[in-house]
């Protein structure tokens, strides 16, 4: 192929996407297909769905959030720290922790999450409630199922679960808004968490997370226990590379993943050292949190810390969460 053709074949997709993209989203075949499923598997209304979709918008500004960033610094694990572990974020946690002690003393007896955990987590998703999304719910959904090709499986079946909460609930689809992910409410859960993981912790026979911060705190708990959260058990421990090992067999701990799957007997031959009282057959993950211009720190993560992965797909974040969550209880 010449180098002519291959320009013009570059040039054609790219009109196809910026035609697509200007197509409403009501219009696009894609989508149709889309409402087709879900009529014939939840008996949805066609003509109500296209509908729903002639007035969902795209947003640009949603696909450039949601875009990794190229920018080294982006990805330090001091900066991102440092967003969320601050003295402010503390001192609302302490307070949300007073005002809403005995749901959260009742979260940790029944589910034997510890409150310090749960308060973080709504800490560092929202601010205690305060910053739960200005978008759309079906915008957002909408954009990443059929505009964001790297994750559109994913988004596409959070938009149907979104659908589905929206027709149980009785809610107005387009008065729900979020995170430009579509995360809803205090603990920033997204539709299909919503429907699976979600309770009535207030006891008033509805399941409101956006607006009772004691269904929040139940919410939290019983998602963390739903995926695995062992009550009494640590979260990490402290971790550092042997001398002399730098670029050495810890290397592949690293490239095992975040589930813990090594025993800590076998660290040391991995020339990775740790100060625990464990036993030994205890399962653990190597975590290397990157700082450019600063030394790499290293913890070992426990199955707990894993658990806390499963909320958000990140190590920086369940280790943000666990520095926020102890600076809160020191300060209790």
């Amino acid at each position: 192929m010449t180098r002519t053709v291959i320009l013009l074949a570059a040039l054609l997709f790219v009109s196809g996407a910026q035609s697509a993209a200007q197509t409403p989203y009501g219009k696009r075949a894609e989508v149709r297909g889309f409402i087709r499923e879900l009529v014939e598997r939840h008996g949805f209304v066609e003509r109500e769905l296209q509908y729903l979709f002639s007035r969902a918008r795209r947003e640009p500004a949603i696909l450039a959030a949601i875009t990794p960033p190229k920018d080294p610094q982006a990805r330090s694990w001091l900066a991102y720290r440092a967003r969320f572990v601050t003295d402010a974020r503390v001192a609302e946690g302490s307070e949300f922790w007073r005002r809403h002690a005995a749901a959260l003393e009742r979260a940790a007896t029944e589910h034997g999450v510890p409150e310090e955990i749960i308060v973080a987590i709504i800490g560092v998703e929202t601010i205690y409630g305060r910053n739960m999304g200005t978008w759309r719910v079906i915008d957002a959904l909408a954009t990443l199922a059929f505009d964001y090709p790297p994750r559109a499986e994913f988004f596409r079946g959070e938009l149907e679960q979104y659908l589905l909460f929206a027709r149980e609930s009785g809610l107005d689809v387009f008065s729900v808004r979020g995170s430009y992910a579509g995360a809803i409410g205090i603990p920033q859960f997204m539709p299909g968490s919503y429907r699976r993981f979600a309770v009535d912790f207030d006891g008033d026979g509805a399941v409101n997370l956006r607006s009772s911060p004691a269904d929040a705190i139940g919410s939290v708990a019983n998602f963390l226990v739903k995926h695995g959260w062992r009550r009494g058990e640590r979260v990490q421990l402290p971790a550092r590379i042997a001398g002399g090992n730098a670029g050495g067999a810890y290397r592949e701990l690293l490239d095992a993943g975040i589930e813990p799957k090594t025993n800590l007997a076998e660290l040391k031959r991995f020339g990775v050292e740790t100060r625990t009282d464990l036993a030994l057959d205890t399962p653990v993950a190597l975590i290397e949190l990157e700082s450019p211009g600063a030394a790499t720190e290293y913890r070992l993560g426990l199955r707990n810390f894993f658990v806390l992965t499963r909320y958000n797909r990140s190590a920086l974040y369940a280790a943000a969460v666990f520095d926020l969550a102890q600076e809160i209880r020191n300060k209790r």
